[in-house]
């Protein structure tokens, strides 16, 4: 069994232009200070990293890799949210998700996706130059207005959806593999993969990929009143990545899954600050102990109440309280001895040997 890594940080939520949230150097150092050992770093965020240098130049990533060993931290991923998100973007979210990209290709959505795939191809070569085993993204989406069938999907609207989002995903999936980096999909609503059935629906249209696995955020679940524990047994050997995030869901006689469009803080399913929420993170952390999670356990902090400084700092301790070093011995070894077969078939009831 293989204890799980962590805590490790998001960093996506708690960069910003004043210090200490303004460089990786200065977050590296307030992170260590909370009791992080490692950080999930946004790649789009250029005032902490520089993508395309990393995917090119050894010297950069080994002295980023130096400059967090020297705080004690680790690099537990890259993630490309933002640059999954937009490799499939329905028409009705153009706009929205164009301020995502990069200046010169707003406005034209094949430029958009084209430069989209770039990115995640350049987070492939960077993932490998730091040593990464596994990368955090989104999937994008092409069909998510159409998850509710009303006005009723016309047949082999959704199979077209899969089958383009897979036309799209593959080649990218193929630099992973060569990169030799699992990218890990965050099952997430608006996004096309964002439950099990569409997990699967996407592993057969990319042939079963072994690069394509799962980043696993049980507040999306619980959201979406997903059995989150279940998940783990159906889906662990595709698990690859872990965002620890609290969530509630509490409907009342006016709203309920859907939210009736209120705003976060009156949402009957909200996130939470670890421990503020409902997930039973205790049977979490001993399913994933149970079915040799291989990676880390990563802070993503989305609290519609408490302060983001407060979160990481009792998020800290609350994963670091949860991760189980799992036993390098059966408990029971102590009754262990080699039986002669004979005596067995004695104990049996069986007579001679057989």
């Amino acid at each position: 069994m293989k204890t799980i890594q962590g805590p490790g940080l998001f960093l996506a939520q708690f960069a910003g232009d004043l210090a200490p949230f303004d460089t990786l150097d200065h977050l590296a150092e307030w992170s260590a200070g909370l009791g992080f050992a490692a950080l999930q770093i946004p790649s789009w965020d250029a005032r902490l990293f520089d993508l395309a240098l990393a995917a090119e130049s050894q010297t950069y990533c080994d002295d980023l890799r130096g400059r967090l060993a020297a705080k004690g931290l680790q690099i537990s991923e890259l993630s490309t949210h933002l640059q999954g998100q937009l490799l499939a973007v329905h028409p009705a979210y153009d706009r929205q998700f164009d301020g995502f990209a990069a200046p010169a290709v707003r406005g034209d959505a094949a430029e958009r996706s084209a430069w989209a795939a770039g990115q995640l191809k350049l987070a492939a070569r960077a993932s490998a130059r730091l040593g990464l085993k596994a990368h955090a993204t989104f999937s994008g989406a092409l069909a998510w207005p159409y998850l509710y069938p009303w006005p009723q999907r016309p047949a082999g609207l959704i199979e077209e959806a899969f089958a383009e989002l897979a036309r799209r995903w593959r080649p990218v999936l193929d630099a992973f593999d060569e990169a030799g980096v699992d990218v890990c999909y965050e099952l997430h609503p608006g996004e096309d993969l964002f439950d099990g059935l569409t997990f699967e629906r996407f592993l057969d249209a990319v042939g079963q990929h072994p690069r394509a696995n799962i980043l696993y955020d049980p507040s999306h679940f619980l959201l979406q009143q997903l059995d989150y524990l279940a998940f783990i047994d159906i889906y662990h050997a595709r698990i690859r990545a872990f965002h620890v995030k609290d969530a509630e869901f509490r409907p009342n006689g006016r709203q309920g899954v859907y939210g009736g469009y209120a705003p976060w803080l009156e949402r009957a399913g909200r996130f939470r600050s670890l421990g503020d929420g409902q997930i039973a993170f205790g049977a979490i952390f001993s399913k994933l102990a149970q079915h040799d999670y291989p990676g880390w356990a990563v802070l993503e902090w989305e609290c519609c109440l408490k302060h983001p400084v407060d979160g990481a700092r009792e998020g800290a301790e609350f994963i670091k309280r949860h991760i189980i070093r799992v036993a390098d011995r059966a408990f029971d070894d102590f009754a262990d001895g080699q039986t002669p077969r004979a005596e067995l078939r004695q104990l049996l009831g069986l007579e001679g040997d057989a």
